[in-house]
C-alpha cells in the first residue's frame, strides 16, 4: 500500500509513527517514520546511493539555497542540513504526513536551517543552487516530467541538480529526456551503484 500513497497529499494508510535508526552525515540517528510515506521501514537503497555518491560533491557546500524535492520523512534534507548547518535547506513534498515527519525529525536533530513546505508554499522567486532528489518515478512519466519542468528551471546560474533513479525504472531514458528538454543544462551520469544511476544536471553560468 505504501507505493499507492506516498505521493498522495493526505494518505489514508496507517498513521502509526515508528522510530528507526539511520546513519546520516556519518552518525547513527534515531528518526521517525510512518505508513503512507516513502520507504517508512528503512533508508531506501536509492537514497543511500545518492547520499554516498555525492558525499564529497561541491554542490553540498555551495552557497545558496538547497532543495530536497520529494523529501519523504527527510533523510536527504536532514543529511544536507547536517553537512552544511549554515545553509538554507528546503524540504518539499506534496504529502502532508511526510512534511510533518520531516519537521519532527529536524527538531529531533536540533536543525534550525531546514524549511519544510508544500510545493505551493515555496516563494516563486526563490532559486536554488542545489536540487537533490530521489524523484517519485511511480507517479508516472507525464506527472514526473511536469514535476521536473516545474523545478529544474529554478536552478540558479551555475547550480546543480542531482537525481537518483533506478536503471530498471528508466534512468537512462530520463537522463536523455532531461538533456533534450533543458538546453541550459549539461547532463551527465556521475555514478552507478546497486542498479541505481545518479544523474547530474548543471545549469550554465550566465555570461
Amino acid at each position: 500500500m505504501v507505493a499507492e500513497h506516498y505521493f498522495s497529499e493526505s494518505p489514508a494508510s496507517d498513521t502509526r509513527v515508528r522510530e528507526i535508526e539511520v546513519t546520516l552525515a556519518g552518525t547513527p540517528r534515531q528518526l521517525l517514520t510512518a505508513g503512507g510515506v516513502f520507504s517508512p521501514e528503512h533508508l531506501d537503497r536509492g537514497t543511500e546511493v545518492l547520499l554516498r555518491s555525492i558525499a564529497d560533491h561541491a554542490a553540498l557546500t555551495a552557497p545558496g539555497a538547497l532543495l530536497d524535492l520529494g523529501c519523504g520523512w527527510g533523510p536527504i534534507a536532514l543529511s544536507a542540513a547536517l553537512t552544511s548547518p549554515d545553509r538554507e535547506v528546503w524540504a518539499v513534498d506534496v504529502n502532508e504526513r511526510a512534511r510533518e515527519l520531516t519537521t519532527r525529525n529536524a527538531e529531533r536533530l536540533a536543525l534550525r536551517n531546514v524549511r519544510v513546505a508544500a510545493p505551493a508554499e515555496v516563494p516563486e522567486t526563490l532559486r536554488f543552487a542545489t536540487i537533490l532528489s530521489n524523484p517519485p518515478i511511480r507517479i508516472g512519466k507525464l506527472a514526473l516530467h511536469e514535476l521536473l519542468h516545474s523545478w529544474l528551471p529554478r536552478l540558479s546560474p551555475g547550480g546543480t541538480a542531482l537525481l537518483v533513479v533506478a536503471k530498471h525504472l528508466g534512468a537512462d531514458s530520463l537522463q536523455r529526456w532531461i538533456a533534450s528538454e533543458f538546453a541550459e543544462l549539461q547532463v551527465t551520469r556521475i555514478a552507478r551503484d546497486k542498479g541505481f544511476h545518479v544523474i547530474e544536471a548543471v545549469r550554465a553560468t550566465e555570461a
